[in-house]
């Protein structure tokens, strides 16, 4: 059975899946390969929260989960740090390039909520979660 994905949701989907895989196999390729500030505590630690990250929110997502936009907000924060992380870093242009495009897909999808443009909480009925 197939359902229908809103457009928007569907892309932050796929920018978080692309995020995902290019974090996780430039971590565990190049920056274990490359050794030196590729693997800097502080550097690889935000490579690897960014991995789970999107993966998490690309999860929240397909599960339709109400909490999706809020988690959306917070994986838009952690892909711009690593894309920071890897700027400094050579070699490491095509991560901070993806971390930028889901960090702004992400803020399109956290922001699309009624009152996320006004930083209210979003109410989650327990029902929901």
């Amino acid at each position: 059975m197939t359902h229908a994905t809103d457009p928007q949701m569907q892309a932050c989907i796929d920018t978080c899946t692309k995020c995902h895989q290019t974090c996780l196999h430039e971590a565990m390729n190049h920056c274990l390969e490359a050794g030196g500030e590729h693997v800097a505590p502080d550097h690889f630690r935000l490579m690897i929260n960014c991995v789970e990250m999107c993966q998490t929110s690309a999860n929240f997502m397909l599960s339709g989960s109400a909490l999706s936009r809020r988690v959306c907000g917070v994986c838009a924060e952690i892909c711009d740090a690593c894309a920071q992380s890897c700027e400094k870093i050579e070699g490491m242009e095509e991560c901070a390039r993806v971390c930028r495009e889901c960090a702004e897909s992400c803020r399109r999808m956290a922001g699309s909520g009624a009152n996320a443009s006004a930083g209210a909480q979003e109410r989650v009925p327990a029902d929901d979660l």
